[in-house]
């Protein structure tokens, strides 16, 4: 604000413009009778002698005429001096107006060089013009329901959370501070975060849409965070879903897609961030000369560093009216940061390899998913996507099926196409098998996201006793897309009591035998991994779907030393959830239970109690998949 905005008792800017204008206006008005009166002040009659003054008619015998209606009076007769009169003017002013007649100004009125000097953004509030929303009032969606997926794509019920106390669902919504170590459980909550819900009692819908759209976030899955968001007008905007939109956004390298809030919230935000987006949304506005004053002067006011400012000078440039070339050191640049990467990856800038490596778990998961990036470059981040859900089996094919058609890439992402290519063509089985063990990391620790990228490929492959050595992991990978119905055409060449028997059994629709108590003790003795991890999800998944008699489950715990019937307060309320079948609130407190970068910070009580939970409110294939995946991974 200039400093005319803070005197004392002086009128707001607003009203003193307005008034100046009518000040203005009226003093035009005057000035404009004035010379119309002095113009008049002396006529001169065009016409030829004679015809101003015609010669009188004959006179005519009267007539007896009908009454008439009231003649209007006749114009004032000019005089024969030639001089015209003028009535006075209403308010006592009487008699032509000067020219030279002063104008009287508002005192407070800005000069010229002040308005200009103001900022537009608040020029506009003061004077009104800023937009109060992006959406025509006939176009406005309602905040009844929020969310992506409906009940008929597969979302939850709609109202499953709309009687629950607010409280439950925000602490467990804010509870979910990272990553699940589950893939299943990671695609099971991202479901029910994206489905579209009404908010549960009490709760602002905005509040609850931008919980969801954290935990998104928060789990890696930006694109749906940013579709989340969308859902919700610009105008119904909190500051929390505006952090969570903006997140996302960075997340997706689609700056341009924050650009209706900030123009709707203009200067209410602070942050060096806030001003450089603002900049880049006037841009591509058309305001590309304010964007670069803009910008300019947050390089030479040092708002952030100066790499964060040249990046959004290149990406504000990218407008099209941006004739100035920007050249990006990044000599002294000790961190990558989401803002850099976005930019960068959005302008095709290249980031030092020194920035990249070791950068952390987030740019390999925005990696994954942007497709502006080298397909290398994608590639090494999906392996991370593939393990923790967020790419499918699908996806991953896709990937590398792009590399291994493009002759120019070498190296280890090459031959892992070369190696996906000859696992679903090879010349034979044996040939296939060797490319996927290959895949899976044959000889040292097993490669999850391989067997992600592999589950079609096996899939194909002919059902037999040569292969039951390999079995666990072709079943494994089968199970890692979903794929329940083909690995469960192995149960003929599978051996009672190995590991593939194991997956087979908790990935079963649906069992009436009971699972005999040698079958689990033949398991546990073949059992090799660490403090028999296996044998105890083993036993949390077969309980938790119901598979195992009372005797069989108080058995096999006393043996692996896994007591299920522990309780704690989040047990409680995930139990309480699922005997009141609420699918969605079952859902959030799962994934409250299973944050955590591996599988060795999951007990098998825990994993009881989410396997049981899921399976009771109607997400039994969730339930057996996660189940399946605890034991594959152990």
């Amino acid at each position: 604000m200039s400093e005319f905005s803070n005197q004392a008792a002086k009128p707001p800017l607003r009203r003193l413009l307005l008034s100046g204008a009518g000040a203005l206006a009226l003093g035009s008005t005057l000035a404009m009778c004035s010379t119309l009166v002095t113009a008049q002040d002396a006529p001169t009659s065009l016409l030829p002698p004679g015809f101003d003054d015609p010669a009188p008619a004959p006179a005519s015998t009267p007539r007896p005429r009908p009454s008439a209606a009231p003649v209007a009076p006749a114009a004032p007769v000019r005089p024969s001096g030639g001089t015209l009169v003028v009535q006075p003017l209403p308010g006592g002013v009487a008699g032509p107006v000067a020219n030279d007649t002063p104008i009287s100004v508002p005192n407070g009125l800005p000069s010229l060089s002040e308005l200009e000097a103001l900022d537009p953004e608040k020029l506009d509030e003061l004077l009104g013009l800023k937009p109060k929303y992006d959406i025509p009032p006939a176009a406005r969606r309602s905040l009844s329901r929020v969310g992506i997926l409906s009940h008929s794509e597969g979302g939850l019920p709609p109202m499953s959370l709309a009687k629950q106390p607010a409280s439950i669902v925000r602490a467990a919504l804010a509870g979910t501070k990272g990553p699940m170590v589950s893939r299943w459980g990671h695609i099971m909550l991202r479901r029910a975060l994206a489905s579209r819900l009404a908010a549960p009692e009490g709760m602002d819908p905005v509040e609850f849409a931008a919980l969801r759209a954290g935990v998104l976030n928060r789990i890696g899955e930006f694109s749906a965070a940013r579709t989340l968001v969308q859902d919700v007008d610009t105008r119904n905007w909190n500051k929390g879903l505006t952090d969570a939109a903006l997140a996302a956004y960075i997340g997706t390298a689609d700056l341009v897609g924050a650009c209706p809030a900030v123009k709707l919230q203009g200067g209410s935000r602070e942050g060096a961030q806030w001003k450089m987006l603002q900049s880049i949304c006037n841009a591509y506005a058309g305001q590309g000369a304010r964007a670069s004053s803009e910008l300019n002067r947050a390089l030479s006011e040092q708002i952030a560093p100066d790499i964060d400012v040249l990046l959004a000078q290149r990406y504000a440039g990218v407008a099209g009216r941006g004739r100035r070339a920007v050249t990006l050191e990044w000599e002294g640049v000790k961190e990558i940061t989401p803002w850099r990467f976005a930019l960068a990856a959005a302008v095709g800038a290249e980031i030092p390899n020194n920035l990249l490596a070791n950068s952390g778990a987030y740019y390999e998961r925005v990696s994954a998913n942007a497709p502006m990036l080298a397909l290398p470059q994608r590639a090494a981040g999906a392996g991370r996507a593939a393990n923790e859900g967020i790419l499918s089996s699908s996806a991953m094919v896709d990937l590398y099926s792009q590399i291994y058609a493009v002759d120019d890439i070498d190296g280890p992402f090459a031959q892992t196409a070369t190696l996906l290519q000859t696992a679903y063509v090879g010349q034979d089985s044996q040939a296939k098998l060797a490319a996927m063990k290959s895949l899976w990391g044959d000889g040292g620790a097993i490669n999850y996201s391989g067997l992600v990228l592999t589950a079609y490929a096996v899939a194909r492959m002919p059902v037999s006793a040569d292969f039951e050595s390999d079995s666990a992991l072709l079943i494994a990978s089968m199970l890692a897309a979903g794929l329940d119905r083909n690995a469960l055409l192995w149960a003929p060449a599978v051996e009672q009591g190995s590991e593939s028997w194991a997956l087979l059994l908790l990935a079963q629709p649906l069992r009436t035998n009971p699972i005999d108590a040698d079958m689990l003790n033949q398991f546990y003795d073949n059992d090799d991994s660490a403090e028999q991890r296996k044998s105890q999800f083993l036993l949390a998944g077969l309980a938790g779907l119901g598979r195992l008699d009372r005797a069989a489950i108080a058995d096999f715990s006393q043996q692996v030393s896994v007591d299920l019937a522990r309780q704690s307060k989040w047990s409680r309320l995930i139990d309480q959830a699922a005997e009141v079948e609420n699918s969605a609130l079952v859902a959030y407190l799962a994934g409250v239970g299973m944050q955590g970068e591996g599988w060795d910070k999951m007990t098998a009580v825990h994993l009881y109690h989410i396997v049981s939970a899921l399976n009771r409110v109607g997400m039994s294939a969730e339930a057996r998949m996660i189940a399946a995946e605890a034991v594959a991974r152990a």
